[in-house]
């Protein structure tokens, strides 16, 4: 198959502490395990062994008033470095702290336990709203995640700029922004289109600068995270509700890393 010029990254983004929010970067070292620090620590509610996650917003929501970024950035062959997390007041607190566990449970209402690694068999609580087209509805379900990791699914999450286009389109009175879909890797496509362009990328390999590799394995279901308020974001049902109704709740694709390296803002995107 022919090699496709696409675009170029506009964006890249990792979260040092899963559903907390994170930092965004001009590049980033990928190993098998996506963007090297991404996702490597996480909350843990000790009452049922459970990840923290925004997944379930009426019990975790406040993770998104907190912000973790490296104390030093992490390096390939090096030892993961500790974070810093700035509180919803401001406070900032270091994950060397002896009494992170208690600064953190008092925040968030509930107790929790920070975890420097995942269990061999993680799950998360995720709620789904009452909205067309997902796969349940106002309920509560128990979900796997990836054995000893924190991600949800898989270690890349790839969007466009045509994707975000054509959400703001369909429903102009949305703020649809990158922040709200917690991705990696942002393409800004080359043509202008707006659409879900990413969707014929499934099964294809994206080759990004010189180094890195990803094949693509599957649309991005997104959830009631990105209804909810961050930052300036407002809380807003639409959001999910016009993913559902025009692309099967999926806002951008799934990658696996085939070839690690390094990333920098600006790099060419190319379908292989």
């Amino acid at each position: 198959m022919a090699v496709l010029s696409v675009g170029s990254v506009v964006a890249l983004w990792r979260y040092p502490v899963k559903s907390m929010m994170g930092e965004e970067l001009n590049a980033a070292d990928v190993s098998e395990r996506g963007l090297l620090g991404d996702r490597v620590y996480a909350l843990v509610d000790p009452s049922n062994a459970k990840v923290a996650s925004v997944k379930n917003p009426r019990k975790w929501g406040k993770l998104f008033d907190c912000r973790a970024t490296f104390v030093d950035p992490p390096r390939r062959g090096g030892r993961i470095p500790s974070v810093r997390i700035t509180l919803p007041d401001g406070a900032v607190v270091t994950s060397e702290q002896r009494d992170l566990n208690h600064i953190l449970s008092t925040v968030l209402g509930r107790e929790v336990t920070f975890a420097t690694a995942a269990p061999q068999a993680p799950s998360l609580e995720e709620y789904w709203p009452d909205i067309d087209g997902l796969a349940h509805r106002e309920t509560i379900t128990e979900e796997a995640m990836p054995p000893r990791t924190f991600f949800d699914c898989a270690v890349i999450h790839l969007l466009t700029t045509a994707t975000i286009d054509r959400l703001r389109e369909l429903y102009p009175q949305g703020r649809f922004e990158v922040r709200r879909f917690r991705s990696n890797i942002v393409v800004e496509v080359a043509s202008g289109e707006k659409g879900f362009v990413e969707n014929a990328w499934i099964g294809r390999t994206v080759a990004i600068g010189n180094e890195v590799r990803f094949n693509v394995t599957g649309p991005c279901p997104r959830c009631v995270m990105t209804t909810w308020p961050q930052g300036d974001l407002p809380k807003d049902p639409g959001i999910l509700r016009t993913a559902a109704l025009y692309n099967q709740a999926n806002v951008g694709v799934y990658a696996a890393v085939v070839r690690g390296g390094t990333l920098h803002r600006g790099d060419p995107v190319r379908l292989e």
